[in-house]
């Protein structure tokens, strides 16, 4: 498989500051990358850097093979670059915005008519082709800052935050666009702060902090690693201070604390939230039969799913520059 992003050792200083410490990613073709980090952790220096607008203090980054600070010529044909926020040209119409750009790409006549047309439908922007850009609203926008890094077929697109600041259904129409761009085939590193809609999207994340990278990996193996025991919900029909003490007394039950939770039918009901680690010979399967040799009947009992802000926040400090 290609390697289409690597860096090695890559760093990033401004005088006393360190954006970036030592960054060693690697991300095949076809990966959509989740890139995971409080403000001020350095995604958005790395992106630059890829996008061949910094150069690196130190170390190294690649882009399908080709070195950023040597070979930038031959690069940027390569990449599309989103910022979080989209730039000038605001008094143009829609289709001059995107003929313009094609253009800078040497695209010319009816091959230039033909791939903003495409990218429009793509976008799905084809109903405000004659529309002004700044007429647009955010999403939109952003649609549309999207549209424009297509026109030349990158291989790779380099993505800061392209959801901030977008409604609900702005950011399921740009998520469900991501989708379709991985379908294609493209390489895709994204920043986000928001996490649920990067574990839809994303087949591997990057989570940094303070410029250096905590993890890197499949969305499983992130969730694997943040997993600290079982986080359980459990409720009995009846004696419910009596199950808690019961089970306080279980090894493997870490902590035990009795919630008063409302249900459906606006009734009260106490539910026992357990932290519990299994070990050889013992699972947190095991608790519903401990319950009910002991003759209570269990009405609940889930367990709380790992998910990635979970992960997030287990692998962080929450230290910013």
């Amino acid at each position: 498989m290609t390697t289409m992003i690597q860096t090695t050792n890559l760093t990033k200083r401004y005088g006393e500051l360190v954006a970036l410490n030592n960054l060693n990613l690697a991300i095949e073709q076809g990966d959509c990358f989740g890139f995971i980090g409080p403000n001020g952790a350095g995604k958005t220096t790395t992106i630059k850097i890829l996008a061949t607008l910094l150069k690196p203090t130190s170390g190294q980054a690649q882009i399908d093979g080709l070195t950023i600070g040597y070979q930038n010529r031959k690069i940027r044909p390569l990449i599309g670059y989103v910022p979080d926020f989209m730039g000038a040209y605001e008094d143009m119409v829609v289709t001059e915005y995107l003929e313009f750009f094609a253009a800078t790409y040497g695209i010319h006549g009816s091959a230039r008519r033909k791939v903003v047309g495409d990218v429009l439908e793509l976008t799905d922007l084809g109903y405000k082709a004659t529309a002004e850009v700044n007429s647009l609203s955010r999403g939109m926008q952003q649609r549309l800052s999207i549209a424009r890094v297509l026109l030349h077929d990158p291989k790779v697109l380099l993505m800061d935050e392209p959801a901030s600041g977008l409604d609900p259904r702005a950011r399921i129409e740009i998520r469900e666009l991501l989708k379709e761009l991985k379908r294609m085939g493209k390489t895709i590193l994204i920043s986000s702060h928001i996490l649920p809609e990067l574990a839809e999207i994303c087949n591997v994340v990057g989570i940094i902090e303070r410029g250096q990278l905590l993890f890197s990996g499949s969305v499983a193996q992130a969730l694997r690693k943040a997993r600290v025991g079982h986080t359980l919900h459990v409720a009995v029909e009846a004696r419910s201070a009596d199950a808690a003490a019961l089970l306080q007394k279980v090894p493997g039950v870490v902590k035990l604390q009795l919630v008063e939770e409302t249900t459906i039918a606006g009734l009260g009901r106490p539910t026992m939230h357990i932290t519990y680690e299994d070990a050889p010979g013992r699972s947190h399967a095991d608790l519903p039969s401990v319950l009910i040799n002991n003759g209570f009947r269990v009405l609940k009992f889930d367990e709380e799913p790992v998910n990635l802000e979970t992960a997030f926040m287990r692998l962080t400090k929450g230290l910013v520059q």
